[in-house]
C-alpha cells in the first residue's frame, strides 16, 4: 500500500471523512478497539520518548510561573503542543494498523514484512 497511491487519491479520502455518517462510523470502530489503541498509542509515546522528561519539565515550569495569565498562556501552549504530538502518534499507529489489516499485496509464499 506504501506509495501506492496518489496525493489527489489521499486528499479525497481524508475529504471524505467530513461525510458526517462516514466519520461518525469511524468513531465507532475506534471506540470499541480503544483499549487496544490506547495501549499501542501509550506505548509508542512512552518508547519515543514524547512526554516523559519534556513533560516533567514543562510542568515544573508552570507550577514555577507566578503570573495567572503568564500561567495559563503557558498550559494552553502546553496542552496544544502534547495534543499534536498525541494526534500525529495517534494517526502513524493508525496508518500502521491499516497496513496490517490490509493483505499483502504480493502473492510469494514470503511472510509480510510488516508482519
Amino acid at each position: 500500500m506504501e506509495g501506492s497511491f496518489t496525493d489527489e487519491q489521499l486528499e479525497a479520502a481524508i475529504e471524505a471523512l467530513v461525510e458526517p455518517e462516514r466519520f461518525r462510523a469511524a468513531e465507532r470502530r475506534v471506540a470499541a478497539a480503544a483499549p487496544q489503541l490506547q495501549r499501542v498509542l501509550g506505548s509508542a509515546l512512552a518508547e519515543g520518548g514524547w512526554f516523559e522528561e519534556v513533560h516533567q519539565q514543562h510542568l515544573a515550569k508552570l507550577a514555577a510561573i507566578e503570573d495567572p495569565q503568564e500561567r495559563l498562556a503557558e498550559l494552553r501552549t502546553v496542552l496544544a503542543e502534547e495534543t499534536r504530538i498525541g494526534m500525529l502518534v495517534g494517526v502513524a499507529v493508525g496508518w500502521e494498523l491499516a497496513l496490517e489489516l490490509l493483505p499483502s499485496p504480493d502473492p510469494s509464499p514470503l511472510p509480510n514484512p510488516r508482519r
